[in-house]
């Protein structure tokens, strides 16, 4: 489970400190979806990496598995698979050598290791590729590579920051069928995204964030419910000022 209780988080200094991140309050819970929606510059980003342990919270906890992000990293590190834009590869390793450079940075053994990256592999479509210098492979391929290596070590959490982002549709359907095997697993998934349509078909819970803050929340039903419509757009437009019913 992920468990977000008054984050807030802010950037500089003085009269010109920003913030990003007021105060919001989540779940995301074991088997589930979650969707963090908003536009670029809402607060995502910041929250995924707090979650992740690279930014500790001006305020408020966030707990992983039970843990304190900030009193435990290295125990929320260990259960969790993070992936970020900022996230680069070794362009002369191949994706097999980057999946076991980093299984065995997470102390797995060879056979385990060989293992998942025969199942990632299969799970994300990287037979064509899995043996090319990453420095050679498409963005696509690229990002199933990044995917992969979060996923590997068979964490109960993971979190992904803009998985579907500048990929083709062939290359999104996979990452997304590789999402919601994680869920049918029993693991916990938040990802970010802006493609509302994506996040309709595959999250069970959702938080729309605009300006750093939670502006709605629910599973689709009761959100679309709230609103009397369930498309996300319309009602994203509407909770942050831009429709019509707003």
């Amino acid at each position: 489970m992920i468990e977000i209780d008054g984050f807030r988080k802010s950037f500089g200094h003085g009269s010109k400190r920003v913030l990003a991140v007021d105060g919001i309050s989540l779940r995301a819970l074991p088997g589930r979806v979650f969707g963090l929606l908003g536009p670029n510059g809402a607060g995502k980003t910041t929250t995924l990496r707090a979650i992740a342990t690279l930014l500790k919270p001006d305020e408020g906890a966030i707990r992983v598995a039970g843990h304190d992000v900030v009193a435990a990293p290295d125990e929320v590190r260990s259960r969790l698979g993070f992936l970020t834009g900022a996230t680069g590869l070794y362009d002369r390793l191949t994706p097999a050598e980057t999946l076991r450079y980093f299984g065995r940075l997470q102390g797995m053994d060879e056979e385990r290791i060989a293992r998942r990256t025969e199942e990632l592999a299969d799970l994300l479509e990287m037979r064509g590729f899995l043996h090319q210098r990453v420095g050679t492979c498409s963005t696509g391929q690229k990002q199933k590579t990044s995917i992969a290596r979060a996923a590997l070590h068979e964490p109960q959490v993971i979190v992904l920051d803009e998985p579907t982002s500048g990929l083709d549709v062939i290359a999104s359907a996979s990452v997304v069928a590789f999402i919601r095997r994680c869920a049918e697993e029993g693991r916990t998934v938040m990802f970010s995204t802006h493609i509302l349509p994506e996040a309709e078909r595959l999250c069970h819970d959702l938080a729309f964030i605009h300006e750093g803050r939670i502006v709605e929340a629910g599973t689709l039903d009761e959100i679309g419910a709230r609103h009397g419509s369930g498309d996300l757009n319309t009602i994203f437009l509407k909770v942050t000022g831009h429709g019509e019913a707003a």
